[in-house]
């Protein structure tokens, strides 16, 4: 029999920046919140100070802010026809390990997607025609909600953490220094880009005299000190390059931690329990609403938070699982195209190229997570598709971070010895010289790419764990090999003496290589319950009280990291509930 907690207005799950900003949110608006969330406390002060941080062996090779695979394991498969086995490492799955989730050890890309990212199916059937958006294996939707709907929530995202870039598009008008192709914004960032070092140096030069438009990647590490609307002041970035799995000692790179809970922590009306995992929501009995969700405390005791609201706000695979779990909406079939909970998983369609110099002085240990310049010439559908076999394209970037001697020693050259004085040689010469073209690109969904719960395996609790059935779809790989060449192209320009093209989607997915970690899908959004499972404002279409909030929202992805989304979805959805719903608890759209 589980204890029973006494009503909240608001029930959140999960503390990382979905979480973190909705509660601010919502109690600012004078709502009794509880999170919850499945990790420890966790802050900068006691567990990443100066002192702490720039610990390669610790953090980055042994991944400590990270969850364990053992609390967070699914498995796996390529085709409807294999047998999913349980994924044992890291792999693609980088969640959170305490509060603030994945957004404590972020690097800190703070992109906005562009408009046609979120009108992929309409934008595509207008310039190419329906054949191209119904090729048999891809499954476009739209989002139901577009850029200009989304940007002035953006933009309060970027006040929040204080986000450093250039413009370049302001209510329309192109600006120097920033992305010509980025959708138009109301203002500039909260604070200047950061500096340009040399990698960036070799790469904007070299991309100019190629006709491209290259410009600094928005970034969480901040140039110069902010004093967010919250109230919370943040430092200027000091160049360490200790951002990718790391917290931050100086208080520079935005995340929960530094932007929010120092506001959130001192009203009355927020609380938040630690080391609990939700394992369901609870339906009413009527099955149109919800009423609290039950998790398992850290004594293992089964414990029901009642809610008049529901927020789920977790990693993606743990929105999805617990999801389908509590059975709340039809979950999809891939044999059938119905349902909706597990529909639309999506990756990051990778390809790049190594690149080594023969008498630079890159100084790779001078940087920062976000740090890096990018070309938009290739992303989205930024050029034209019209004789090509693919929709979607990549962000073409190079990086000024992670000099780490220890990962370091495994970016040398083919055929470089790996032991003894030659290795030693070349180590010391190319940690000083290589450099990295990488390429975010987009993922489309497919038919057969989807999440639901492993009829074979279960966690401690007997919870099914949740499967992941998922391969590249042709599209991506024409998109991956493409883009894949013109960075060839540009590292040649660039005057790289040797080069390594690498291309993940050239090969079956797996778990296991970690391309990216940026996975989404499971819970799409959408304007038409048949395809959606969510709509619009992040509501359940089949539970009005509950809205399943980040990531797993996503119809398909872009060729950007998401957390910027994610944050400006999340504000969006708070808004909603404290405004409209609220005063006249019911959907929100009519289905």
């Amino acid at each position: 029999m589980a204890s029973k907690r006494p009503k909240a207005d608001v029930v959140i799950v999960g503390l990382g920046w979905s979480g973190a900003l909705m509660a601010e949110e919502l109690t600012r608006a004078g709502l009794n919140v509880v999170a919850i969330d499945r990790g420890a406390w966790q802050d900068t002060s006691t567990h990443t100070p100066p002192a702490v941080n720039p610990d390669e062996l610790r953090w980055s090779s042994r991944k400590e802010l990270l969850s364990p695979p053992k609390d967070n394991t699914m498995t796996f498969r390529n085709r409807l026809d294999q047998v999913a086995v349980p994924q044992r490492d890291y792999g693609i799955l980088e969640l959170g390990k305490g509060v603030g989730g994945a957004g404590f050890h972020w690097a800190g890309m703070a992109w906005r997607f562009n408009p046609w990212d979120f009108e992929v199916r309409t934008r595509t059937i207008e310039r190419y025609g329906i054949e191209r958006a119904e090729d048999g294996e891809l499954q476009l939707q739209d989002w139901g909600v577009t850029y200009d709907e989304l940007e002035p929530f953006y933009d309060r995202f970027e006040r929040i953490a204080g986000i450093s870039g250039t413009a370049g598009n302001i209510n329309g008008e192109i600006k120097p220094g920033g992305n010509p192709y980025e959708g138009p914004r109301t203002r500039e960032y909260p604070t200047p880009e950061l500096k340009t070092l040399r990698m960036m140096e070799i790469f904007n030069d070299a991309t100019r005299k190629m006709g491209h438009t290259p410009f600094t990647i928005p970034a969480a590490n901040l140039s110069e000190p902010w004093v967010n609307p919250l109230g919370v002041a943040m430092g200027a970035c000091s160049y360490c390059g200790f951002c990718l799995a790391y917290g931050c000692g100086n208080y520079s790179k935005s995340s929960p931690q530094a932007c929010i809970f120092p506001a959130l922590m001192r009203r009355p009306n927020f609380s938040v329990i630690t080391e609990g995992c939700v394992i369901r929501v609870n339906k009413a009995e009527d099955g149109q609403t919800v009423t609290g969700v039950t998790y398992i405390d850290k004594g293992g005791r089964e414990v029901e938070q009642p809610a008049d609201i529901v927020c789920l706000t977790a990693f993606m695979v743990d929105n999805t699982r617990i999801m389908l779990n509590s059975e709340i909406s039809e979950p999809y079939n891939p044999n059938t195209q119905e349902g909706v909970v597990g529909r639309n998983f999506s990756f990051q369609t990778i390809s790049g190229a190594h690149m080594w110099f023969e008498d630079e002085q890159i100084n790779p240990f001078v940087g920062a997570g976000a740090l890096g310049s990018q070309i938009d010439d290739y992303n989205g559908d930024n050029f034209d598709h019209s004789d090509l076999d693919f929709i979607g394209g990549a962000g073409i970037l190079t990086l000024s971070r992670d000099g780490l001697p220890i990962a370091r020693a495994e970016s040398l050259p083919e055929g470089t010895p790996r032991w003894g004085s030659d290795f030693k040689k070349a180590y010391a010469k190319y940690y000083q010289n290589y450099g990295i073209l990488f390429n975010q690109g987009s993922s489309m969904p497919t038919r057969t790419g989807y999440l639901d719960l492993d009829p074979n395996y279960k966690d401690k609790f007997g919870v099914p764990l949740l499967r992941l059935t998922y391969d590249y779809a042709q599209n991506d790989r024409n998109m991956a090999a493409y883009t894949m060449d013109r960075a060839v192209e540009i590292a040649e320009q660039m005057g790289a003496s040797h080069i390594t093209p690498f291309n993940f989607a050239a090969e079956p997915f797996t778990t296991a290589k970690i391309a990216s970690d940026h996975v989404i899908g499971g819970v799409p959004m959408g304007a038409d319950p048949a395809t959606s499972a969510v709509n619009p404002w992040l509501q359940s279409w089949d539970a009005h009280n509950l809205f399943v909030v980040g990531a797993s929202a996503f119809p398909n992805n872009a060729g950007y990291n998401p957390t910027g989304t994610v944050g400006a979805l999340a504000i969006r959805t708070a808004r909603a509930i404290h405004e409209r719903y609220v005063q006249n608890p019911g959907p929100l759209v009519e289905s």
